[in-house]
């Protein structure tokens, strides 16, 4: 299994367009440079009212498909 290590700060009101229909993927690059395109709904549960913040480990398939993705510390 291959893991990434991601740093987000995405405050709440960039959030805000995945409410709304306007966005369905977070762009993100990862600690090592590669970048990555993850659903959205797929940080819903660490939003929080400030937004998605902190170091997340993503893991997936040699196929690129996600297993899990969860918050470091």
């Amino acid at each position: 299994m291959q893991q990434l290590i991601v740093d987000l700060a995405l405050p709440a009101d960039r959030f805000l367009a995945w409410y709304k229909g306007q966005a369905d993927r977070v762009l993100m690059r990862s600690r090592d440079g590669r970048s990555i395109s993850l659903p959205a709904h797929h940080l819903r549960p660490f939003l929080t009212h400030e937004g998605v913040h902190g170091s997340f480990v993503l893991k997936f398939t040699d196929a690129g498909k996600l297993v899990c993705l969860e918050r470091l510390g």
